[in-house]
């Protein structure tokens, strides 16, 4: 059985007060549960405060992203080691912002997964198509493509660290979501492709989130879905009752 791991992508919001006190909020309700994995990623600014905000209580401390190399000349970038010091527990990679903003490949995400692992980091890799690739009939080579790219070479036994995120680009932060059916088809055939690469032991222990426009309306028909465990969630996430609200669909 696979743990609901519900996330929240805080993205480039919140001031340093807001970060804190929306942290305080969401540990004070969940405390020290395990019902459902929790997960916040606040800005790379922030993380040192909203670490001490959330200690105590069962939710993990993510980065929005990390570098592949472990120091050197690569301005306004964060390494592995620099995350764990700052108590993360994991990392997003992969998103589509990243990929698209920052023409981030494949490989280059695979790098990544490779570094932040020998961190000790656990790993969400966010995949996804966007709305011309779906018209086109291209979400199941995409999503395939980026999942074997971005995890080439990696073991089944560091998959017990990596959850995938599927994320339809065309469904972040627009308002428009996948509807379940659509989601589940997804979902099921990225544990499809987790089989052929890494046999159905790994494929069915491994946690692939949904996300896109994730709000307390959709959350429960969504992870009522049997191959979605779990959301990776953007804006509803910057409030603490709406992220309550989606976790107690967990």
């Amino acid at each position: 059985m696979r743990k609901t791991y519900i996330a929240g992508n805080w993205k480039m919001n919140l001031s340093k007060s807001e970060a804190v006190s929306l942290a305080s909020a969401l540990a004070d309700a969940i405390g020290d549960s395990t019902d459902v994995d929790v997960a916040i990623c606040p800005s790379f600014g922030f993380l040192d405060a909203v670490g001490s905000a959330v200690t105590g209580s069962s939710i993990k401390l993510g980065g929005q992203n990390v570098h592949p190399a472990e120091s050197g000349a690569y301005t306004g970038e964060m390494s592995s080691s620099m995350l764990t010091d700052l108590g993360c527990n994991l990392v997003i990679v992969g998103h589509s912002e990243r990929r698209e903003l920052f023409r981030e490949c494949d490989q280059f995400v695979n790098e990544k997964i490779k570094t932040a692992l020998g961190h000790g980091l656990e790993i969400i890799l966010c995949v996804g198509e966007t709305l011309e690739e779906r018209e086109a009939g291209e979400t199941n080579s995409i999503v395939g493509t980026e999942i074997i790219g971005s995890l080439a070479d990696i073991s089944a036994e560091q998959m017990a660290h990596i959850t995938i995120a599927y994320e339809p680009i065309w469904a972040i932060g627009t308002g428009k979501v996948a509807t379940p059916e659509q989601a589940e088809a997804v979902h099921a055939h990225i544990r499809g492709i987790l089989t052929e690469q890494f046999g159905d032991d790994v494929a069915q222990a491994t946690r692939i989130q949904y996300g896109g426009s994730v709000k307390p309306t959709n959350a429960e028909e969504l992870l009522a879905q049997p191959n979605i465990d779990g959301a990776l969630v953007g804006g509803a996430s910057l409030d603490a009752e709406s992220f309550l609200g989606i976790i107690k669909h967990g």
